[in-house]
């Protein structure tokens, strides 16, 4: 049974940072691709990074390069999403996505790509 438990949103000035972690179990790592997902009010959940568990490729969305960063822990099967200079319009619910690398149709932007899904975590931006 595949777990997805994402943690560390809450509620930061412009300009902070915070730190998302997706606690994962019941996979075969190696063989998937962790994703991070948003979703604002009114708004469609839109890709924000990912990352190849195998080889550590990495993809971000345009608004978040050099802001954001997505990494692993290994050892504790945890992957996280480290914001940086964060902006009132990145107020969303976070979501952790799971997506097999196998016989996969859809790129690591594309939500049809993951499988599995977390409950999302609340990260709140204030100006």
């Amino acid at each position: 049974q595949v777990q997805l438990v994402e943690s560390g949103g809450g509620l930061v000035q412009a300009g902070g940072s915070l730190r998302l972690s997706c606690a994962a179990s019941g996979l075969r790592f190696s063989s998937y691709r962790m994703g991070w997902f948003r979703q604002a009010p009114g708004k469609e959940r839109e890709f924000v990074a990912a990352l190849n568990w195998s080889d550590i490729k990495t993809y971000y969305e345009d608004s978040v390069k050099g802001r954001f960063t997505v990494s692993r822990d290994n050892a504790k099967n945890t992957v996280i999403l480290q914001m940086n200079s964060l902006k009132p319009e990145d107020t969303a619910v976070y979501f952790c996505a799971a997506g097999r690398l196998e016989w996969q149709p859809y790129t690591a932007y594309d939500r049809r790509a993951y499988d599995y899904w977390g409950q999302g975590t609340q990260v709140t931006v204030t100006s």
